[in-house]
């Protein structure tokens, strides 16, 4: 909880750091921004707590997700045994299970309460993990819910989301102050241009997140399921590594993401699964504490 403050915080910070910058750069009052700020903001924050309240009804409606009320099969009984052992274990209510199918091996956490949250996995998972490599799976989910990353992503956004609308419409009052008579077309367009330009920088800076919160699932994984079932997982993800089918509303909550080199990592929501394995391996000894690797 710390972590997401701070990070929070210090992200609101660097966001006024700029925008003063910008107003003394192009020579505005700010008593004038003010009325534009709680717009952007209330825009910003409002789509992005909307899409969280969402998040669970969009997800399971873009994957075609089967929840388990009543299990049809022994398969279905223990995805919910151990779905419900590890939140037990991580101190989070039980959440809904679901199976999507997909033929890629992935798997996927939502929800905009901790308490309340989903976690599906595709069909192609269930076919080709056996019940250990699952089980990590699982756990690294489970992870995600404890951790409370949906909510850290959607504050994160939020802030983002505020920056570009303000930083855009600022540039454009800007540069129609210094040239004067600019249309409204005109005007519009240099805020169009200018929210492509800052939100290039703001995915950026939400996808280093997502990459960062990645490795504390797997944390969180070995510390429910245990490292080599974790590290076994990820191993055979690399082995049938593939481009997700998830949708976009939920593919940064997949288990596996895309690969790419160059200006692409930056734009990656994953980091590479060696570089995930490689982590989990030089773990310390501890890290096998739930309440170290879930809620840190």
């Amino acid at each position: 909880m710390f972590k997401r403050v701070t990070l929070f915080l210090a992200t609101n910070f660097a966001v006024l750091v700029l925008f003063s910058i910008v107003m003394a750069v192009f020579g505005l009052d700010p008593s004038t921004m003010g009325g534009l700020l709680v717009l952007c903001a209330v825009m910003g924050f409002g789509g992005a707590f909307i899409s969280l309240a969402m998040s669970k009804w969009v997800a399971k409606r873009a994957t075609g997700a089967h929840v388990i009320e009543t299990p049809r099969n022994e398969a279905e009984q223990w995805l919910l045994s151990t779905v419900a052992r590890q939140a037990q274990a991580a101190g989070i209510g039980t959440p809904e299970v679901a199976i999507y199918d997909a033929p890629e091996i992935n798997a996927f956490a939502t929800g905009a309460r901790r308490n309340s949250s989903l976690v599906a996995v595709s069909t192609g998972l269930l076919r080709a993990m056996d019940r250990d490599e699952a089980e990590a799976v699982l756990a690294h989910e489970i992870s995600h819910v404890a951790n409370g990353d949906m909510v850290t992503m959607t504050l994160l956004q939020g802030v983002l989301n505020t920056f570009v609308y303000f930083l855009a419409r600022v540039v454009a009052r800007g540069i129609a102050e210094r040239v004067g008579g600019l249309g409204q077309l005109a005007y519009f367009g240099i805020v169009i241009a200018a929210d492509i330009i800052f939100g290039l920088f703001a995915s950026m800076i939400a996808m280093w997140f997502s990459r960062h919160r990645e490795f504390r699932a797997d944390a969180g994984g070995a510390a429910l399921a245990g490292k080599e079932k974790m590290v076994a997982a990820l191993e055979r993800l690399a082995q049938n590594r593939g481009d997700s089918t998830l949708p976009t509303q939920v593919a940064a909550f997949g288990i596996s993401g895309g690969v790419g080199s160059g200006l692409k990592r930056l734009l990656m929501s994953h980091p590479p699964l060696e570089e995930r394995i490689a982590a989990l391996r030089a773990a310390r000894p501890d890290a096998g504490d739930v309440r170290q690797g879930v809620v840190a």
